[in-house]
């Protein structure tokens, strides 16, 4: 039996339903978007993956709805320490360290209760359309609907769903990206990890590092939070495969106490999970066709060890969700697009450097090879890491030879202000979308009347930064965490106009530049056929069509 929903047009069909696909989901419903969700399976994987989400995310998280939560699902993390086989720090990385979006640079958290509360806000939505135990077996487009054929796993009863757009968030064996025609670039990373989850009983307090890599050429190993539920902390331990060990050896329970040995003992804790991964580094060489879409796993694969996984796919979201927003209401056609893959790519590949630069450090197994390292550390002539990326392409300002103007692609500051005569956190008293900020209320005289319209016009906002609020309330902020102040100080700059996915999308070093800041994203949207508030019809979303 079969049947083609064609009565009804969604905003965007969603492949896959982890965490990807969840937030997405929250992300495009909480803006009014009609969403269908279909997944093969009808219940959630049981066992984490992720451990741990970036500062980045965790503002990303509250700025959707989650930020009374997320204390009960998460934890600041401890200093990321990297050791060689006699304990000496050869690396360390603060994850406890106060982050440019305010609280700790990386929270813990255990993946199946964090998903449990995604999904629990996805079904608060009735845009949202969820739709478990169907398996999607084939999806095509046309220039007009995106479209997919799924079978139900208990009855075979087949389905066809259309929508303006559909994502892809089905992991590394996408069908999605089969569909588009997407190969993957493999960048060489490869190593079997034996992982293992397991929760201390009651009373128990482990001996062990916070969190560590210990660089042991016999054993390389690491050693993590894994989240926290219910009041209780998890704990994870990752064994690298040796030479000559088959994955079969290592997935052997008898074999993972072994393992555990110099740190826990069978009657001190459960095991949860014990299970062999294969690290890679992969990333797909296209990310869109027309209106088939790919996110998370399905666009990039990367190695654990700076934990940003599921962080990079949640990335895709945001950076897809406002310009998803600006098409499906008709104030862009679908060329804005265009700039997903130009600025999520290198991004990802960028962090999939960073990963690899760590999997190198820890993933050798020779003796002579680590004793190496080890030197190089010591010593001080070892590479360093890579920093840790920002936008380097698309939607950012530029000066006449093309040049990103500094600093743009920067993500923006963020953190406690008082503003209107409440003090909260800047996202949730200023709002969301378009950002001007000025350093102090004088600057506001260089933003003519003009501006103001072209701003409202993008639905954007002012605000200057002000020691007390006064007669211009409305605009005021005060800084209470000292974020804003030392970030445009440092910059040089006495504006930045800030992007609705919080990156920066230009910074004015004169007041006489602020007008040409405005006008300069007026023109790039531009570009993608942006119609100001007012101006917007439905004519932006049928040209998209027909430029497809």
């Amino acid at each position: 039996m079969s049947s083609t929903d064609n009565e009804v047009m969604y905003d965007v069909i969603l492949v896959g339903y982890g965490p990807v696909s969840e937030i997405l989901a929250v992300m495009l419903a909480r803006l009014g978007h009609s969403v269908a969700v279909f997944e093969r399976w009808t219940e959630r994987f049981p066992l984490p993956r992720a451990v741990c989400i970036d500062h980045e995310i965790y503002r990303v998280l509250s700025a959707i709805g989650l930020r009374d939560e997320l204390p009960a699902v998460s934890h600041p993390a401890p200093p990321y320490r990297w050791f060689n086989a006699e304990w000496k720090e050869l690396l360390s990385i603060d994850w406890s360290a106060e982050s440019i979006s305010g609280g700790t640079d990386v929270n813990f958290v255990h993946q199946p209760t964090m998903e449990a509360m995604f999904d629990k806000a996805a079904r608060r939505y009735k845009e949202i359309d969820i739709n478990l135990g169907w398996d999607v077996v084939e999806v095509r487009q046309t220039d007009a609907y995106a479209e997919l054929v799924a079978r139900e796993v208990d009855t075979e009863k087949v389905r066809t769903v259309r929508g303006r757009y559909l994502i892809g968030a089905d992991g590394a064996n996408s069908l999605v990206r089969a569909a588009i025609g997407s190969s993957q670039e493999d960048r060489g990373f490869e190593a079997d990890w034996l992982v293992i989850d397991l929760l201390p009983n009651e009373g128990v307090t482990l001996d062990i590092p916070p969190a560590a890599q210990y660089c042991n050429p016999a054993r390389p190993t690491t050693i993590v939070p894994a989240g926290i539920r219910d009041g209780r902390y998890y704990r994870r331990w990752e064994f690298m495969r040796m030479p000559g060990e088959s994955r079969e050896d290592l997935e052997n329970e008898t074999m993972a106490w072994r393992l555990l040995e110099p740190w826990v003992k069978p009657d001190q804790a459960v095991i949860v999970r014990h299970k062999v991964y294969t690290f890679r580094s992969l990333i797909a060489d296209t990310w869109r066709k027309n209106r088939l879409i790919i996110a998370g796993d399905a666009a990039h694969v990367m190695p654990p060890f700076m934990g940003q996984g599921m962080c990079a796919g949640l990335r895709d979201d945001w950076n897809l969700a406002w310009k998803l927003n600006l098409i499906l209401t008709g104030q862009a056609d679908g060329s804005l697009l265009d700039t997903y893959q130009i600025e999520r790519r290198p991004h990802a590949s960028d962090i999939i450097d960073l990963s690899m630069y760590l999997g190198k450090v820890i993933c050798i197994p020779d003796p002579e090879a680590a004793a190496r390292r080890d030197k190089a550390f010591f010593e001080k002539t070892v590479q360093p890491p890579p920093p840790f990326p920002s936008l380097t392409g698309g939607l950012l300002d530029r000066n006449a030879n093309g040049e990103i103007n500094a600093p743009a692609g920067l993500l923006s500051p963020h953190g406690t202000v008082r503003h209107k005569g409440l003090v909260g956190r800047f996202d949730d008293l200023v709002g969301l979308g378009f950002v001007l900020i000025l350093r102090n209320a004088a600057h506001g005289t260089s933003v003519t009347p003009a501006d103001r319209a072209c701003l409202a016009g993008m639905n954007g906002k002012i605000v200057h930064l002000g020691d007390q609020e006064d007669g211009n309330g409305e605009e005021v902020i005060v800084d209470l965490d000292k974020k804003f102040t030392p970030f445009m100080d440092g910059h040089g700059i006495v504006a930045m106009l800030v992007r609705p996915d919080f990156y920066i999308y230009g910074g004015a070093t004169a007041p006489s530049e602020i007008s040409g800041l405005i006008e300069r994203l007026a023109i790039d949207l531009g570009k993608y056929g942006f119609k100001r508030a007012g101006e917007s019809n439905n004519k932006a979303e049928e040209g998209s069509e027909a430029r497809l």
